[in-house]
């Protein structure tokens, strides 16, 4: 396809359920802007999730903003309802969404105006919000390459339901809550064994009968704003998110066998640290991502690989914005129900360049926010 160049005074990057939310505070304020997405539809991601996926927050606090979650309070959207509810979410409000356009690579230019390109040709703006989120790559342990070439492995993004496991053992390595609940629903057709060393949980009774108070702590009271939250967002960091909505005794109950942590690899067969042996015909990585913002041409990250910013807005590259980290704010920030929240942040904080600004006529108000 032939070269485009295109100047939107901002590019949005990604139409999940950030992108989407941030297209929405952008066009009410006015703004001009698109939203480039690499799917065929806006959610296109959540279609690719396992058949059995359901949200860890009840319907009511599942809604982007300007539009609820259309199912029953209490109850928890599949995946598959998600992605519906994002396609329709985008039409209603007639989000100008470039679809079939990957990001190839960003880069900023002169003057600070950010270049853009694509498989579709060159964007040019002077903000850009990379709503990707951060399950870019997924993360295999080094290791896998030295088991036996008999067992067929693959990561949790690509389980898709039990008829997909061929007969034998299965190993899921990671007990983190897709770990778990990849490995209770293949107990029933399978003898699974989940390795790792559990999170904390948080009981599903809590988030069912209890909705308001759950959505109070997650929402209001874990956020970078509070010790509590800079607390919990250094345990999330560096041991991982909570089991939400499965516990180690669901797991039990279920009949799957838990493990140790996967440790080294003797003759094609997996050992724990306790030297056991994990013999598995199918082995499921439950084991994560790894963030990738290496088509940023100059961004630097943390130790997490995550990039600098402070609530979403680059401290590197003015104009530049971020949504989808983990406790980018607060630890909502991870759910489709505190994407707003961030969003609306960055709408009112994200100044362009400043020479972009001027050459634009872009106003910051009295309190030093977008006025665009």
């Amino acid at each position: 396809m032939k070269s485009q160049r295109q100047n939107p005074f901002t590019i949005i990057i990604g139409a999940g359920h950030c992108g989407l939310a941030m297209a929405h505070e952008l066009a009410v304020k006015g703004e001009e802007f698109v939203v480039l997405e690499a799917g065929q539809t806006p959610g296109n991601s959540w279609s690719s999730r396992w058949e059995s996926l359901e949200l860890f927050t009840p319907a009511e606090h599942d809604g982007l903003p300007g539009k609820r979650f259309p199912a029953a309070r209490g109850t928890f959207p599949t995946a598959r309802a998600v992605s519906e509810y994002l396609r329709t979410y985008a039409a209603s409000f007639q989000l100008p969404i470039q679809t079939s356009t990957t990001a190839r690579r960003l880069e900023v230019g002169l003057g600070g105006v950010f270049r853009v390109q694509t498989d579709r040709g060159l964007f040019e703006a002077g903000r850009v919000v990379v709503a990707t989120g951060v399950h870019q790559v997924p993360r295999i342990p080094p290791l896998s390459t030295q088991i036996s070439a008999d067992a067929m492995q693959l990561h949790s993004s690509e389980y898709r339901n039990p008829a997909q496991i061929p007969d034998g053992p299965v190993a899921v390595v990671g007990f983190g809550t897709s770990g778990a609940q990849i490995a209770c629903e293949l107990a029933p057709s399978h003898r699974v064994t989940i390795s790792g060393r559990p999170t904390s949980h948080v009981p599903e009774a809590f988030i069912r009968y209890g909705p308001a108070l759950y959505w109070l702590l997650v929402h209001r009271l874990l956020t970078r704003s509070t010790p509590a939250g800079r607390k919990v967002a250094q345990r999330i960091h560096h041991r991982g998110a909570p089991l939400i909505r499965v516990s180690t005794q669901d797991v039990a109950a279920a009949g799957v066998a838990a493990v140790g942590r996967i440790e080294a690899v003797r003759d094609g067969v997996m050992l724990t640290q306790d030297g056991i042996p994990v013999e598995a015909s199918t082995i499921i990585w439950a084991t994560g991502y790894h963030p990738d913002y290496s088509w940023i041409d100059g961004l630097g990250t943390d130790e997490n690989g995550y990039p600098f910013h402070r609530r979403g807005v680059s401290t590197e590259f003015p104009g530049l914005g971020f949504l989808g980290i983990p406790f980018q704010y607060g630890l909502a920030s991870g759910i489709i129900g505190g994407a707003g929240r961030d969003a609306r942040h960055l709408a009112r904080r994200l100044d362009p360049a400043p020479a972009v600004a001027n050459k634009m006529g872009f106003v910051p108000d009295a309190e030093g926010t977008a006025n665009g």
